[in-house]
């Protein structure tokens, strides 16, 4: 039932292998309501009166663990091959899975490296309130930053001290450059979103069955400049998926 759900709201695809850590994520609201089953938490869950007990399930079951600067070729690549031929104009990126942050603030710091005095911009979304509340936060602990380098660490973070002690928080100046929304992919976009020069979709496809993948890779492509870049993860492809773009390198793509 849990499985169908999500896959209903979502397009998520759960595989029977999730079952344990999907059964270990909703212990505690069984425990919360006291109740003999799941399936009587899914009742009510589900029920149309509970929209919020609904909303904390979805965030239940789509809670993606991510770190600073993952899958650190795809930074290298943003940094040495499309920053560094950034002339002009203002610069968009989309995270669109971004999960609590890490990886649009991530961006963010190279962006803030590169740009000198050019202007640019990040939103990052995701379907889970959760995780975008703690993204707008911008405060984590330490166990996020082992690929984060020191310097950019120094320059744009503030290590927590005394009761703070072990946490650090993205500075202001790079909080106002990014901006976070609640948004389901499996869904038509809102209009007010615009065009992109990059777009990061990693480590959300692995999850969505091959028609629910053709439809928000090209939801996403109809909002990428042309000539603009499109990054999956290592662990995902494309193929079979949309002929709008072209592969630069595994799991880099830049739209025809």
């Amino acid at each position: 039932m849990f499985r169908h759900f999500i896959h209903q709201h979502a397009g998520i695809d759960l595989s029977p292998a999730k079952k344990v850590m999907v059964g270990g994520r909703l212990q505690k609201r069984v425990n919360h309501y006291q109740l003999a089953s799941y399936e009587q938490y899914y009742h009510i869950a589900t029920h149309p009166d509970n929209g919020q007990e609904l909303q904390l399930l979805v965030d239940i079951l789509t809670t993606n663990e991510t770190y600073f600067f993952r899958e650190p070729k795809h930074f290298s690549y943003f940094e040495k091959e499309i920053l560094a031929k950034w002339k002009t104009g203002h610069f968009k990126v989309w995270s669109a899975a971004s999960s609590s942050g890490e990886e649009a603030y991530s961006l963010a710091m190279l962006l803030a490296e590169k740009s000198g005095t050019k202007t640019w911009d990040i939103l990052g979304t995701d379907l889970n309130r959760d995780v975008l509340t703690k993204a707008s936060r911008g405060i984590y602990g330490m166990d996020r930053v082992e690929l984060l380098d020191p310097y950019l660490m120094n320059k744009y973070c503030l290590k927590g001290v005394r009761s703070q002690q072990g946490l650090f928080c993205i500075a202001d100046k790079l909080k106002q450059k990014v901006s976070f929304h609640r948004l389901n992919l499996t869904q038509s976009l809102p209009g007010k979103i615009s065009m992109f020069d990059v777009i990061f979709l990693r480590n959300v496809l692995i999850y969505f069955n091959n028609e629910t993948k053709k439809k928000v890779v090209e939801q996403l492509i109809s909002k990428l400049k042309p000539g603009g870049y499109f990054f999956i993860s290592h662990s995902e492809t494309l193929s079979r998926v949309t002929d709008k773009l072209v592969m630069v390198k595994p799991s880099i793509y830049r739209k025809k």
